[in-house]
């Protein structure tokens, strides 16, 4: 199993570095392009969901990225050093009383980006996986 991390001050400007950890993947691994463009959307925003949710943009707070590739499986775990959340009770986005709301569509798009999708330490860390042919 081949592995690579990375880890980020919170702060939203440092999404780039992780788009380039991701293309770096994308190369070492030589990933198709249908499962980069998920990967890429499902990532980042798990890593904004990270910095602005889960560590309240505090700077001293780190979030913590990891990708492995594992036969066909592709894992990405993005962990923040926040309180955690309860992934159990999330609105609905497409409900008709949440669809003019301004946010809450990111777990939904990297459910339906992901393959699966798992969180572990009371919501602290997600757990992106992809399977590729």
């Amino acid at each position: 199993m081949d592995s690579i991390s990375i880890q980020i001050p919170s702060l939203s400007e440092n999404i780039r570095m992780i788009e380039s950890f991701i293309d770096n993947a994308k190369d070492q691994f030589q990933l198709n392009d249908d499962i980069y463009g998920n990967i890429m959307i499902a990532v980042t925003e798990s890593v904004h969901n990270a910095i602005q949710h889960g560590n309240h943009c505090d700077a001293k707070k780190n979030v913590y990225l990891s990708f492995s590739l594992n036969d066909n499986t592709i894992v990405f775990q993005i962990k923040d050093e926040g309180e955690g959340f309860d992934y159990n009770t999330l609105p609905d986005p497409t409900s008709p009383e949440n669809l003019d709301q301004p946010g809450g569509r990111g777990i939904f798009l990297m459910k339906h980006l992901s393959d699966e999708v798992r969180f572990l330490d009371d919501g602290r860390t997600v757990e992106l996986t992809f399977y590729i042919n």
